[in-house]
């Protein structure tokens, strides 16, 4: 084979290859995640020469609670998804019973097994109601009032425990306060902001729309901004490329193909030179 034809081979093999990881590249990059909101601290140091700077952000401590169900839960017990956290009290008559229900919209909008036996995903994302007035609402109130609102709790927990515990993670923890337009009093936090935490416990969200729960187009928001994180890649891991690259049957046959036909041409200009 002269040299003009291994070059040749060489580029077919490779144009597709090419194509593919310029395409995937670009599609990374297309999808802008929710960013992450605080920062614990930023640490400055130099390697080779070069500085480079390290950003800790605020991952939000574990909580142990009780949930409508009697049983005592910690945030960390949820592994690999995505969180999403409302405040409210059941015996509220203004925004909690209009955030409850769009809770339930939230939750039923991650479903599986198509329009004839619907079941919701419990592997995506995890719903908490964190009650803020926990000294009247305990577990057999928060059960009555799941049950009232059609509570699934597969994947939505309504929580309930000590007051101070409870304060302080809403505000030192989820800083409800920063996230928040609308003012939210240390007294009684009651506010129509939902949280969103990623798989890292790391609270996520845009500037630009913050997450409402009264809010339609901002639960789209979120909806879709689960989505983006459950598929978020983990930096901690090594790259995929190549092992995405082996698996992919549809372009290894497409590369035998093209292999194939450049054999037959260079089979076929032999016969009509010789």
């Amino acid at each position: 084979m002269t040299k003009k034809s291994l070059l040749a081979l060489l580029i077919a093999v490779l144009i597709p290859v090419f194509c593919y990881l310029v395409l995937k590249v670009a599609s990374d990059k297309a999808v802008i995640v929710p960013r992450k909101y605080f920062v614990d601290s930023v640490v400055t140091k130099e390697k080779d020469g070069k500085k480079q700077t390290d950003t800790f952000w605020h991952r939000t401590a574990n909580i142990r609670l009780v949930n409508q169900m009697g049983d005592s839960v910690n945030l960390y017990d949820i592994k690999g998804k995505a969180i999403v956290m409302d405040l409210f009290f059941t015996h509220c008559g203004s925004i909690c019973p209009r955030l409850t229900r769009s809770m339930a919209k939230l939750q039923q909008s991650f479903t599986t097994g198509g329009n004839t036996r619907q079941k919701i995903d419990t592997s995506i994302v995890q719903f908490i109601s964190l009650s803020i007035d926990p000294e009247h609402d305990s577990v057999p109130v928060l059960k009555d009032y799941a049950d009232r609102f059609g509570v699934n709790p597969d994947n939505w927990w309504l929580l309930t425990g000590n007051r101070d515990s409870i304060y302080d993670f809403i505000f030192n923890e989820l800083k409800i306060d920063q996230l928040s337009k609308e003012p939210v009093s240390p007294e009684f936090a009651h506010t129509s902001r939902f949280v969103l935490l990623d798989r890292d416990y790391i609270v996520r969200g845009r500037l630009e729309q913050p997450y409402g729960g009264l809010d339609s187009s901002s639960l789209a928001v979120m909806a879709r901004d689960i989505g983006l994180l459950m598929l978020e890649k983990d930096k901690s891991k090594p790259s995929t490329v190549f092992t995405e690259i082996v698996s992919l049957s549809w372009l290894w046959l497409l590369i035998a193909v093209l292999v194939s036909g450049f054999v037959w041409y260079m089979s076929q200009r032999r016969k009509i030179n010789g």
